[in-house]
């Protein structure tokens, strides 16, 4: 049977590669130890240049190759290393890889000296020179460097199962499981295949076949089988056999986990399971501060669980380039829709980087078509030009290797040839005021096919989380408006928001200090208030106000524009427990979502009649044009508010001076006594969940943890830390930009300085776990500011 070694320990680096580093004599006193997943260099959180890791780096490996291995296949798959690979045994080429984001296998069999020690040795090329995607131009995001995947050895018999492919036939009623199987067997062994699918330890469904072909498939009814979606994403595991004609005993098995499901993009959108769904989604880029591309499974797991379980979202498109399997993995377990792509980013280069994307279109094919989550293969080089050549190359590439799934490919262009099945397209039409969303119709000729927003917003408004309340309020509105649009247009499938996190970019983009801030989250996954709009659409009680309600934050100390995000029935505002408004999802402007933002128009309630007496028409004429200068100033009234003030004076013979001290008494609060504004949460006539707006009095620091029990399994084990300043309400506190000192105890280590600055009042941090090491562990945040933090970790 086969056996799986994790190989991420024992690896020694060297960021300067020499080619006598390939044989076993080389002297090893100038690299240095390192475990992966490794960048080739780590780096600030912004203000570097990208050069930095761009170099030719060398990693060596010393290992056993025991006596029983003889007579077996023995393989190394390095699971991703940035960006051309060349693998060596014991001074020996024997493979060159040039795709930084799929994996690639090296055969090792026929070059292992077996009962002694052996080298494997990797050149590893990541400048940004070479002629391959995404290289050749300009790129909008940083592409690191190292071995930053995981790496593990496989032992089989040479009789194996080379691959199997799973895809669901049949109809919803009878779904029925059809596996292409490619079996190597140089020996010629008599064998049949068993194949069975189980439910934990139930086997719901089997078969058996028998073949002497190297590919064949099995076909396998399973009634009833629970199909998976982002509602129910029920996995399968799907064992395959190999059973020795004789004995009668499997010499070789692989097991999937597999998800069914039937997905079909339409001329009127989306389609699961027969049923018509919404594809609400945001763009992921794979980097983190400081280690870019290098973090372990948990890691990319946990933001596979902030897109769905935090942000609501069924959907992610992984761009622009294929991700990590345990990050795929997660969207299977979670029930997250998958658009994944070829890496590239608008540049097309000769005919040598052409062929390379037609070598990367089918290694993405083949190493991600059994994820049920992946619905959707990018066969074209992100809002590149039309390549009619290239791009019929592609399509028939995932068609062929994959018949279950449609194509799509990236562009900014309108009416541009349509080779694929799925007409994707960024459409950053919404600048704030207008539209937030092109008609299908203006975009593609092809109404038959399906259409599907890839990007939106992003660098259309980019959002740093210190900057003013009315530009981050504007970010959450803008992207309220072209989901609501879009919400709007039936035959639009669904979208995808530019994008789930801030992050690293080269001198070409970003605000100059190497970030780009289009993210609804900072670097380090803490939601800016744009991610609001999207944690609405989920299960769990939200409430977000979108001001710190300071008037001296607005020009002229206007009170500014408010917004409530809550997906509750209803939210009832208080100025000093004084009920002002109730209000209710109806009252949102964007009629398209259930739960919409909703403009704060009342900051008055019924004071003017219990406390001045006014009666109930005055008091109505006095707070329209109270309340609109509350949100718009006091120059240039409208002929509306105009027209009230003038009622007011003729009418109930108030004078202008009577606004000013009223609207100082119950709006400006300037100089009186404090104001505390608290807004509740109704569900089923109980209120669920509370925000308080007052002056803030205490400062202190709230920390999220992604996991307090850290595991080494394949490798070292890493957990996200989330910190953000908060006053004795919970409101974060954007302008404080305070530093904070990291401390650890026990077998965990930091990824990244030991002191930072929170940025716009948020921030964080990593640690992971070191070889062979266990017991209890702890985090101290220091802030001079604040009382001290300390997060406790158990590593097992």
């Amino acid at each position: 049977m086969r056996k799986r070694y994790d190989w991420n320990d024992g690896w020694l680096f060297s960021e300067r590669f020499e080619d006598a580093m390939t044989e076993p004599a080389y002297d090893e006193d100038n690299m240095r130890p390192v475990r992966l997943p490794h960048t080739v260099k780590e780096t600030p959180f912004d203000y570097f240049d990208e050069s930095c890791y761009q170099m030719v780096s060398g990693y060596r490996r010393r290992f056993a190759a025991p006596k029983e291995w003889e007579g077996k296949r023995v393989a190394v798959t390095f699971c991703g290393a940035a960006h051309e690979a060349a693998v060596y045994v014991s001074g020996e080429k024997i493979l060159t890889h040039s795709c930084g984001y799929t994996a690639f296998t090296a055969d090792l069999t026929d070059r292992l000296r077996y009962g002694e020690e052996n080298l494997l040795a990797v050149r590893l090329d990541s400048r940004e020179s070479l002629n391959i995607p995404p290289f050749g131009h300009v790129i909008d995001y940083m592409t690191y460097g190292g071995l930053y995947r995981e790496v593990f050895l496989e032992v089989t018999e040479r009789t194996r199962i080379a691959d199997a492919f799973l895809r669901t036939e049949g109809d919803l009623q009878t779904p029925v499981l059809v596996t292409r199987l490619e079996i190597e067997d140089p020996d010629g062994l008599a064998f049949r295949v068993r194949q069975q699918v189980r439910d934990g330890e139930t086997a719901r469904f089997s078969c058996e076949g028998q073949t002497g072909a190297p590919v064949f498939e099995l076909r396998m009814a399973v009634p009833g089988i629970e199909l998976w979606s982002p509602d129910n994403p029920k996995l399968y595991t799907v064992r395959t056999e190999l059973i020795d004609a004789a004995s009668g005993e499997a010499f070789d098995s692989t097991d999937v986990r597999f998800g069914f499901r039937f997905a079909r993009f339409r001329a009127d959108g989306f389609y699961l399971n027969g049923e018509k769904r919404k594809i609400v989604g945001l763009n992921r880029h794979q980097s983190y501060p400081y280690v870019g591309y290098a973090m372990p499974a948990s890691l990319q797991a946990f933001d596979a669980r902030v897109l769905k379980e935090e942000l609501g979202l069924n959907a992610v498109r992984t761009s622009h380039y294929p991700q990590s399997h345990a990050f795929l993995d997660a969207c299977d377990a979670l029930g997250l829709l998958v658009f994944t792509e070829i890496p590239g980013w608008q540049h097309i280069g000769d005919s040598a980087w052409q062929e390379q994307a037609v070598r990367n279109t089918e290694e993405m094919v083949v190493q991600y078509r059994n994820h049920p989550s992946v619905i959707l293969w990018g066969v074209r080089i992100n809002e590149s030009q039309d390549n009619d050549e290239l791009y019929t190359r592609t399509n028939e590439t995932a068609r062929r290797l994959d018949p279950s799934r449609q194509t799509g490919g990236v562009r900014y262009l309108k009416k541009s040839h349509l080779l694929e099945d799925v007409y994707t397209y960024n459409d950053f039409l919404h600048s704030g005021s207008n539209p937030g969303c092109e008609p299908k119709k203006n975009v593609t000729s092809d109404m038959a096919k399906g259409y599907l927003v890839s990007e939106y917003c992003g660098h259309m408004y980019p959002v740093k989380p210190y900057d003013d309340e009315e530009q981050r309020t504007s970010h959450l509105l803008r992207h309220a408006k072209v989901l609501n649009d879009i919400a709007g247009e039936d035959d639009i499938a669904g979208s995808f928001g530019w994008c789930f996190a801030d992050y690293n970019t080269h001198k070409d983009f970003g605000s100059g200090d190497r970030i780009c801030y289009h993210g609804v989250t900072d670097m380090f996954r803490n939601p800016k208030p744009a991610a609001s709009v999207y944690t609405a659409m989920g299960d769990d009680t939200v409430l977000e106000v979108s001001s710190s309600m300071d008037i001296g934050e607005h020009p002229a100390s206007n009170r500014g524009s408010v917004w409530i995000v809550s997906n509750a029935d209803s939210v009832r505002m208080y100025k000093n427990d004084r009920l002002l408004k109730e209000y209710f999802p109806s009252d949102s402007p964007f009629k398209h979502l259930a739960h919409g933002p909703v403009p704060v128009d009342d900051f008055i309630g019924k004071a003017l009649e219990e406390d001045e007496g006014f009666r109930p028409e005055k008091a109505e004429a006095v707070k329209k044009i109270l309340n609109y200068a509350a949100r718009y100033g006091r120059d240039h009234l409208p002929p509306a508010i105009l027209a009230q003030a003038a009622k007011c004076v003729l009418r109930y013979g108030m004078k202008p001076g009577d606004a000013v001290i009223l609207y100082n008494k119950y709006i400006g609060d300037w100089g009186g006594a404090a104001t505390e504004y608290r807004f509740d949460a109704v569900k089923n006539g109980q209120v669920v969940k509370s925000v308080v707006k007052a002056p803030a009095g205490i400062v202190s620091l709230d920390v999220k943890v992604s996991s307090t029990e850290l595991i080494e399994r394949a490798t070292y084990d890493a957990a996200a830390v989330r910190i953000r300043a908060v006053d004795e309400h919970g409101n974060v506190l954007p302008f404080f930009n305070e530093p904070l000192f990291f401390e650890t105890a026990g077998p965990v280590a930091l990824i990244g300085p030991s002191v930072v600055s929170l940025k716009g009042g948020m921030g964080g941090t990593y640690v992971k776990t070191l070889p062979d090491k266990t017991g209890e562990a702890s985090l101290t945040i220091h802030s001079l500011q604040t009382e001290p933090v300390t997060i406790r970790f158990t590593v097992k």
